[in-house]
């Protein structure tokens, strides 16, 4: 288990020696478990997500050598926890979703009030509401159908925290709660975000230390427009917590609200103020997360700040922030792990979770579809070699060979195929020796596939797409264009390519797409696959393309955990 590490440690006899000075990679996983892609907790229990979709689980009091599987459940697309509760959303052509922990509230949806749940239980309320996302604030529950826009809710009732002033009792039953929703962004906190159609940002709930930011500190019964200084289209994340709202914009920019404690101005913020110790030195944030008192900032320069509670301690002075010392451990590319997930004052877990991309391009290593040389007799691809390095596949390989162990060839490998660095201090050294500085920064993986991409001088096949002209006429009439693909991405990230170049004849150099897809969405696909990312602009037909895409994953046999529609959502200027 290496793609997970934390501040804190799992077994509560060790946690009073380290004291959370060092990184430390999470062992007590079983065997197994190859990549952990995200983590959630309640006030007792903290919950693993694997990217084959299985759920492990703890308790925060109890010593486990090993954790312990959630067993008899389909594979999980996602998870989300509020103050004592989980939901999990099932990765099935027809989603479904189960909730445990806690119930006194009704944020289960049940209607078994009083109850608690102790193993994941579906809730057959949402079976045919088709519900897509799934999100947890406090004592509440929401779930959000992204074809509809229609949000459902449960929960906590009282002072707008499930936006709906007109209920009076005190909790209430699953039901439909907004319409034109978007996305939601809840916590361990009794307010909620929600973006709508409208491309604005909206609040509701508790703002008794201005949370919300709505410049009062008055509850918001309904969903309110927040004023902000930039954009929806601006954000790149958005977290909360019990006393305060975070967003961090897309120029990695930080803004706050809420308690003093954690905004780290003098006294409480009714709205939106950027993050004073770093907006004026240039700091560039990476990510945030928060705990329940607890508020973490990791920055472009592999430094970890915290506000507030953590390890035992609290700042009563607002001014206070502490950059957390972490030894030689936080140099080895902190930045690249793509997640920091918060639970409470214990525990700051960094996730290293492969990108769908990555997961694909680590099958091509180490299966080698169609390489086309070696080194050390490990099957490679030449132009990925020569790209990723810059210099002549020959001149690199006789370096590699006569100065390298195998096993630093491994990980330079490693570090071309997937962006990873299992041992940072000699894959740079050896990337130094071809003149590549701070690879982990100047140097993407999907920077250097995009130089591959639908390039004529360096590929080895042709897709040849039928370019339908106008809707009404006849095929005949239709051109065909040929778009330059290497075989081997291609065949890595797409079953169906994979079995096409392998049941074809050697010396044949294209063949023909019969999807029925335009060409629009062909190019926007092979994009995808070399890339990970959908090149969607304001001149993209982007409904067409998003109907086209719906079952792009299934036609051509993609990672069938791909998220497509999520990705396209997260492309596409709403």
């Amino acid at each position: 288990m290496t793609n997970i590490k934390s501040l804190g440690d799992l077994n509560e006899e060790t946690k009073q020696t380290k004291k959370f000075e060092t990184l430390e990679t999470i062992k007590t996983f079983p065997e197994e478990v190859t990549n952990i892609i995200d983590v959630v907790d309640t006030e007792k229990e903290i919950v693993f997500l694997s990217s084959e979709g299985k759920l492990y689980q703890t308790t925060k009091k109890k010593s486990h050598e090993k954790l312990k599987a959630i067993e008899n459940l389909p594979p999980m697309k996602s998870i989300v926890s509020g103050y004592f509760h989980f939901l999990a959303l099932s990765n099935e052509e027809k989603p479904k979703i189960y909730g445990w922990g806690q119930n006194e509230h009704e944020q289960l949806g049940f209607n078994t009030k009083d109850e608690d749940v102790e193993k994941p239980t579906l809730i057959e309320f949402l079976k045919e509401k088709n519900i897509e996302q799934i999100f947890c604030s406090g004592f509440c529950s929401f779930f959000l159908n992204k074809k509809t826009n229609v949000l459902f809710g449960c929960g906590c009732a009282r002072d707008g925290t499930l936006g709906k002033p007109e209920i009076t009792e005190d909790f209430v039953d699953l039901q439909k709660l907004h319409e034109n929703v978007t996305n939601v962004f809840g916590g361990h906190s009794d307010h909620t975000f929600i973006s709508k159609t409208d491309g604005k940002l909206y609040g509701f709930g508790y703002n008794e230390k201005g949370e919300l930011g709505l410049g009062h500190k008055d509850n918001a019964l309904i969903p309110t427009q927040i004023k902000l200084e930039f954009s929806v289209e601006d954000i790149s994340k958005i977290r909360l917590a019990y006393d305060i709202s975070s967003i961090l914009t897309n120029d990695g920019k930080l803004y706050v609200t809420g308690s003093k404690i954690l905004t780290g101005f003098g006294s409480d913020l009714t709205e939106f103020k950027q993050f004073p110790q770093f907006k004026n030195n240039n700091t560039i944030i990476q990510q945030i997360d928060c705990g329940y008192d607890l508020f973490v900032i990791l920055t472009q320069d592999n430094e970890i700040w915290v506000q507030g509670k953590f390890n035992g301690f609290i700042s009563n002075d607002s001014s206070v922030i502490r950059k957390i010392q972490t030894g030689n451990n936080l140099t080895n590319g902190l930045s690249s792990y793509n997640q920091m997930k918060c639970c409470d004052e214990n525990f700051i877990f960094f996730l290293q979770s492969n990108s769908y991309l990555i997961q694909d391009l680590e099958k091509l290593l180490k299966n080698g579809y169609f390489s086309d040389c070696n080194i050390q007799n490990i099957p490679v691809h030449k132009i990925l070699i020569e790209t990723r390095i810059g210099k002549t596949f020959d001149l690199i390989k006789k370096y590699l060979e006569s100065n390298c162990k195998l096993n630093e060839i491994q990980d330079l490998l490693k570090w071309i195929y997937c962006d990873q660095m299992i041992n940072p201090k000699r894959t740079n050294e050896i990337l130094n020796h071809f003149g590549i500085q701070d690879a982990q920064k100047n140097k993407l993986l999907t920077n250097d596939l995009k130089k591959l991409l639908f390039d004529e001088q360096t590929s080895d096949f042709k897709l040849v797409v039928k370019n339908y002209l106008e809707e009404d006429d006849e095929n005949d009439d239709d051109e065909e264009e040929e778009l330059y693909i290497h075989k081997f991405i291609l065949a890595a990230r797409s079953g169906l390519f994979l079995n096409m170049f392998q049941n074809i004849e050697e010396n044949l150099q294209k063949v023909k797409d019969y999807s029925g897809k335009s060409l629009e969405t062909i190019e926007l696909l092979i994009s995808f696959l070399y890339t990970g990312e959908l090149p969607i602009t304001a001149d993209t037909d982007q409904e067409f393309i998003k109907e086209e895409f719906e079952d792009i994953v299934e036609y051509y046999q993609l990672n069938p955990t791909i998220p497509m529609m999520d990705i396209f959502e997260k492309c596409s200027k709403i």
